[in-house]
């Protein structure tokens, strides 16, 4: 696990970032190439590629250096249940605008916890756009400790709804396999390689699951009256496990129970809000049949203005 891969162009049109919103529901402004100009201060004079596009792509990249390095057996061996995303975002990525993925060497630790991880970054001729790594482990690494046992049955919820005295917001969603491919395509990776009819291959990315997250955000903002057009909210940072054995026995039409915590109010952060812009950290998990936990996560947010004032 000493060669790193070479650093791969990649490039998303609008039409990518247009087959990557509308499989996830995501109706940020920000990604919208009539709406764009809405928002009030948007500095980014266009549309602007998704985030979790972004993170699709860089997972589909290191499936691709798993199998060239042979490393799935080591994941295998070692019982490696969890996939575990972090990154912080520095800036964005526009279409037309190439981009790098740089994957850095494997490293394996075998101690009592054994993990297997990389450190990534996606570049523009700019400068660096993200920053993070993935991590493969037994055990999730983002809200770990957090008891769910409390939950009533949630197909028994009202979607779109606010719920228990702890005001969690629970939007409903389900597996579908053309949305998956869509936002595979959109996210610029062979959407083949993880579904196959004629060899009866269906593997939903792990991020599309997690991607969906956005639009459960902007429907609860929406529930609660936000003006995205005067207040708009950019990702600073993303967090994210998870589960290999679940997410790999998905199918289509699987419900996808997506519950949204009240958010945490922070002044310091990573990534655009590292400057002590104030952020709102969301704790949010996607729960299957029988509130089994498909993913959670972490997802830290800062008003654009607020960004603006420390650029």
């Amino acid at each position: 696990m000493t060669e790193r891969p070479n650093n791969n162009n990649f490039l998303f049109s609008q039409i990518h970032i247009e087959v990557a919103r509308n499989s996830t529901d995501d109706f940020n402004l920000f990604h919208d190439k009539n709406h764009w100009p809405q928002i009030v201060g948007n500095p980014f004079a266009g549309p602007i590629v998704l985030g979790f596009q972004l993170e699709c792509l860089i997972e589909y990249q290191l499936r691709l250096f798993r199998e060239k390095m042979q490393e799935n057996a080591i994941i295998d061996h070692e019982q490696l249940q969890f996939s575990n995303y972090q990154f912080t975002f520095a800036n964005v990525v526009k279409p037309e605008q190439a981009v790098a993925v740089d994957i850095r060497k494997s490293v394996l630790s075998t101690t009592d916890t054994p993990a297997l991880s990389n450190r990534v970054a996606i570049k523009t001729d700019t400068g660096l756009v993200l920053l993070g790594y993935k991590k493969e482990t037994q055990t999730p690494l983002c809200l770990a400790d957090t008891d769910l046992s409390w939950l009533p049955d949630l197909k028994l919820l009202d979607d779109r709804s606010f719920f228990s005295d702890q005001h969690y917001f629970i939007k409903r969603k389900y597996m579908n396999v053309g949305n998956a491919k869509n936002f595979l395509s959109g996210s610029l990776a062979e959407q083949s390689d993880y579904f196959d009819e004629l060899n009866d291959k269906f593997i939903f990315p792990e991020t599309f699951p997690m991607a969906l997250v956005s639009c459960a955000l902007l429907e609860r903002a929406f529930k609660q009256g936000h003006d995205f057009k005067k207040d708009p909210m950019v990702y600073t940072s993303h967090k994210f496990s998870v589960d290999r054995a679940l997410n790999a026995k998905l199918k289509s039409n699987d419900q996808l129970n997506i519950l949204v915590a009240p958010p945490q109010i922070m002044t310091t952060g990573q990534g655009l809000g590292a400057s002590g812009a104030t952020q709102q950290l969301y704790h949010c998990y996607g729960l299957l049949t029988d509130n089994r936990v498909l993913f959670r996560a972490e997802i830290s947010l800062a008003a654009l203005t607020e960004i603006l004032k420390r650029a």
